[in-house]
């Protein structure tokens, strides 16, 4: 199945560089692209992609608030695609904003053309991706704002855990996807994602955003830790 993707940028050189890249995959079809966010609203309502690849900082409106309307969209509009947020910058409040708005991760604008192609598939497939680099900062900003998190309570909540799903905990923490989880570790793919929906239901989490934070929580990972 082809995946459908439009591409938000305000600089036509990036739309340009990421839609020739992506064309070029035999699963992939760009669909659309816009300068802004207000345009990039009006082309995802109309062209129903299945990813939107949205810049953060852009004129008219920005990457965060057409996020919202897109994932939010009003009575009546039922279709609802992934959204993936393009940043030069590795973490700052838009991280937290457009999580919570529902966006499916953040991608750095310099990563290398494969981690932008794996990147569309992964989240196409209903997965959640921050970069590693994204996620290690998440965790230390989390740290800044807490500096003494009950790891008490949260590392006895481990103890429902298995050592691997313990293991998993981990890699999804470093911003790992599945397949990358599943390479690590030397597991089937499918297994993985059985791993990660155990983890989520056993420690009561919504998503692998708040994955990371408990994982900090409870002292599996920590603020300076390698990805």
């Amino acid at each position: 199945m082809t995946i459908r993707v439009i591409i938000v940028d305000d600089q036509a050189m990036v739309r340009a560089g990421f839609a020739a890249l992506l064309s070029a995959q035999a699963d992939i079809d760009v669909v659309g692209e816009a300068p802004d966010g207000r345009a990039g609203v009006e082309v995802a309502r109309s062209t129903h992609p299945d990813v939107v690849l949205m810049d953060v900082r852009m004129p008219e409106m920005d990457g965060l608030a057409a996020a919202r309307e897109i994932l939010d969209p009003p009575v009546g509009v039922v279709h609802r695609p992934k959204v993936l947020m393009l940043t030069t910058f590795d973490v700052d409040d838009y991280v937290y904003e457009a999580l919570r708005a529902g966006a499916s991760g953040f991608l750095l604008k310099d990563a290398p053309p494969a981690d932008l192609i794996g990147a569309v598939r992964v989240v196409a497939a209903g997965e959640a991706l921050l970069a590693p680099s994204v996620t290690r900062r998440l965790i230390a900003d989390f740290a800044a704002q807490r500096p003494a998190p009950r790891r008490g309570a949260a590392a006895l909540r481990l103890n429902g855990l298995t050592p691997r799903e313990t293991e998993v905990l981990e890699l999804i923490a470093r911003g790992l996807s599945n397949q990358e989880i599943a390479g690590r570790l030397v597991l089937a793919e499918q297994t993985v994602k059985t791993h990660i929906g155990r983890v989520l239901a056993k420690l009561g989490l919504r998503d692998r955003a708040q994955a990371v934070i408990f994982a900090y929580e409870a002292g599996v990972v920590r603020p300076g830790d390698p990805g």
